[in-house]
């Protein structure tokens, strides 16, 4: 039995040494997700041309450098193929910073308040500008992130595809 702990410490402070010395797996450089000094406004604006001529609609991730579930989203969708490829080939994603630095708040009023559902949030807009829809985003989660079923339908329900009356038409 004495043999048994001496080992079993001997385990515990080898695996304390290994677990000191591994590298910090880091999330997402976020230095560069969010800007309190952009111009939200002239980004949606851009990214509404840029999604009028490639036939995709906007995905507003709204959020904060400060927002561990905004990074892991973000981290989600950039490091998953699936979702990554789905997004890009369907919406000009913007992110647009609220923060103490700037709340963007004519913005977030003429977009309905959609910070009312915390951070992040997910606003989708037409090719046009025009709000389609708006997303709580604990409605995507799982355990301590996102679910990547989850995030895929909502993509998937509001892509330009999913709404195109042509997709309705009856058959003769």
């Amino acid at each position: 039995m004495k043999r048994f702990f001496v080992t079993l410490l001997f385990t515990a402070a080898t695996l304390g040494a290994i677990a000191q010395t591994a590298p910090v797996i880091k999330l997402t450089d976020t230095a560069k997700l969010y800007h309190p000094n952009a111009d939200a406004k002239a980004d949606i604006v851009q990214a509404v041309k840029k999604a009028s001529l490639e036939h995709k609609h906007i995905l507003l991730q709204i959020g904060g450098n400060w927002c561990i579930w905004c990074i892991r989203f973000n981290d989600l969708v950039t490091r998953d193929s699936v979702l990554n490829k789905y997004v890009r080939e369907n919406f000009v994603v913007v992110h647009v910073n609220y923060s103490k630095e700037n709340t963007n708040e004519p913005l977030l009023a003429e977009l309905g308040y959609p910070q009312r559902f915390g951070f992040p949030v997910f606003v989708v807009l037409d090719d046009k500008g025009a709000r389609l829809h708006t997303q709580n985003s604990e409605y995507l989660e799982e355990g301590k992130g996102h679910s990547k079923e989850k995030v895929l339908a909502f993509f998937k329900d509001w892509s330009p595809a999913a709404i195109d009356p042509k997709n309705y038409k009856k058959t003769k």
